[in-house]
């Protein structure tokens, strides 16, 4: 059986690549620049550029399952060359805004939603993975912390359920490995319902000291994240925290798939500390 895993050097598909190949699957990886993937021995690395259908045909060809993060342009002749390739299984992660409250006017979701309605359209048996916030979002707060500056955020009690990259990408392989969660859609989170502050609070607590917390009107936060945030994601992005002020979030995580207990925030911040430490 061979898997293609697309999106391999990113926080989840490097992941899943390593679990592929530590289990002895005869595996491809994908992007638009083979050339520059570092990939174990044995791993064929292919083109596969999600905007260009002149590469998709021979990147799919002889593949059994694939791990697929697509993009809306171009998903409708991915997934049909996915079919034409006779691919048993796909394993698509989206997002768990495909399922929000405003999923039809969201952009995020729009855009997740389109991605998902191509590959039901297509045929091809499938298995969608919609995780919601993740835990390295955190690193976004990175640069603050290290300079020991206050973290200037919108909406710092709002309620999020961050899930540990190694969860998505443990629940990827579990899905990969067998055929018991085919036509089924996974909504994903980490263990606990935490508020942006309470995070901050857990890696203040790993750095020992305080990190300070200033708290951002909409405005600023459109005027300050928009500089490198898409508006229409960031739009997104904000309404989505601006609900989750009070409200905790609902826990779906993967120990139900995985049957381990799922990696918890603190175990994310000891593991990422560095990244929130000063460098002499």
């Amino acid at each position: 059986m061979t898997i293609l895993v697309t999106g391999a050097r990113g926080n989840v598909g490097r992941r899943v690549l390593e679990r592929l190949h530590a289990a002895g699957h005869t595996l491809r990886a994908s992007s638009r620049t083979p050339e520059e993937l570092s990939v174990p021995a044995g791993v064929d690395a292919v083109r596969l550029d999600l905007n260009r259908p002149a590469t998709f045909d021979a990147a799919l060809s002889g593949v059994d399952k694939a791990f697929l993060y697509a993009e809306s342009e171009g998903a409708k002749e991915l997934f049909a060359a996915a079919a034409r390739a006779g691919v048993r299984q796909i394993v698509l992660l989206s997002s768990s805004a495909v399922s929000g409250p405003h999923a039809g006017t969201d952009a995020l979701a729009v855009a997740h939603a389109a991605v998902e309605s191509a590959l039901e359209a297509s045929g091809v048996p499938r298995t969608v993975l919609r995780p919601g916030a993740f835990a390295s979002n955190a690193f976004g707060w990175s640069h603050a912390v290290r300079a020991g500056a206050p973290v200037r955020i919108p909406f710092p009690d709002a309620h999020t359920a961050p899930i540990h990259e190694d969860d998505i990408a443990d629940v990827a392989v579990a899905v990969l490995d067998g055929d018991a969660y085919l036509g089924r859609t996974l909504d994903l989170t980490g263990p606990r319902s935490l508020t942006f502050r309470e995070q901050l609070g857990i890696l203040a607590g790993a750095l020992g000291r305080d990190i300070p917390v200033q708290e951002l009107t909409r405005d600023q936060a459109v005027e300050e994240m928009g500089q490198f945030v898409p508006a229409p994601i960031l739009a997104s992005l904000l309404d989505q925290w601006a609900e989750g002020v009070g409200r905790p979030a609902t826990v779906l995580d993967a120990e139900r798939v995985t049957g381990r207990p799922a990696r918890t925030f603190e175990q994310w911040a000891r593991e990422h500390l560095g990244a929130f430490t000063a460098q002499d």
